[in-house]
């Protein structure tokens, strides 16, 4: 077996490196140095692998697939928001490795020609008493099973149909009973969304994994507007101070999170979109629907 001179290169950064004399090992699906001493190359020296088994993760947490909804106030704390992009890289390795290269749910492997790829998700417990969010398992999913996790993101996209029908071919639910487990997470995620979450990414953290600063609260709502722009080839303004985001927003479109939506025009209609409707939230619309529902608002009108 021919002994590589791996590198960490976050996928933002591999056209950088591949200027520099990198190569990519398809197997491994990993970059590498070709040869010693390439000065170059030193950003992207391999740092000690992660380890497969992270200190508190609970592997049994969260098999299967379901929708599982990110509270709004906790939007852009994501794991790939709060590390460095090489350690993402890092984990992003570990994850796919330990799962065998398969999605962990439907069991699919990556398929370029269907854009189908492995990619990773966070399983969260929230502890109500301490107003906590604990990061307790990362798990590899494929993009069509990520799509159903991030059930409202998928909405936004004009992706629900898919979803879920997905949904249904991967449990064996019934199109009823699938449209009632759609609901009870999207009632839970309104009741989450009322309270300011503290993060514990301490299972990171322990593993020698470096953080760093997501977008604050107030910036979550520009970065979502930027993103979610620059996904359907909306023209955007110059950008201020004020979209100090948008860079980090752009990945997040690469892997699929739950996003906020942009501020309503009409003062009127900030607050009519700010007030409580529980029944709004929770109603999910028949995909043949779609067009007519305003679902930037119905899902997001927490995003503030």
């Amino acid at each position: 077996m021919i002994e590589r001179i791996w590198l960490d290169v976050p996928y933002a950064e591999k056209d950088q490196a591949k200027k520099a004399g990198a190569r990519w090992d398809p197997a491994a699906k990993r970059w590498y140095a070709p040869r010693k001493g390439m000065t170059a190359l030193g950003p992207w020296a391999a740092a000690a692998d992660v380890p497969d088994l992270l200190p508190g993760e609970d592997r049994t947490l969260g098999d299967g697939l379901f929708v599982d909804l990110v509270p709004s106030s906790c939007w852009f704390t994501n794991v790939r928001f709060c590390v460095t992009p090489r350690d993402w890289e890092r984990l992003r390795r570990m994850i796919t490795r330990r799962a065998g290269m398969r999605c962990e749910a439907c069991g699919a492997g990556e398929d370029r020609n269907a854009k189908r790829w492995l990619e990773a998700h966070e399983r969260w417990v929230y502890d109500e008493a301490a107003r906590v969010q604990r990061l307790k398992r990362l798990i590899c999913l494929c993009t069509d099973c990520h799509t159903v996790t991030h059930y409202g993101y998928a909405q936004v996209r004009g992706l629900e149909a898919r979803a879920f029908a997905h949904l249904v071919k991967v449990t064996g639910m019934s199109r009823p009973e699938a449209r009632r487990h759609i609901n009870a997470a999207f009632t839970l995620w309104d009741l989450r969304s009322a309270t300011a979450w503290k993060l514990d990414l301490s299972i990171l953290t322990d593993a020698g994994v470096t953080l760093k600063r997501p977008p604050r609260a107030a910036e979550r709502r520009g970065v979502a507007a930027a993103t979610l722009a620059a996904e359907r080839g909306v023209p955007q303004r110059a950008p201020s101070p004020a979209d100090a985001g948008e860079i980090a927003a752009r990945i997040a479109v690469e892997r699929g999170i739950a996003l906020p939506a942009p501020s309503p025009a009409d003062p009127r209609e900030e607050a009519s979109a700010a007030a409580p409707s529980p029944s709004r939230a929770s109603k999910v619309p028949d995909p043949r629907e779609e067009a007519s529902v305003p679902l930037l608002r119905r899902i997001f009108r927490r995003g503030r």
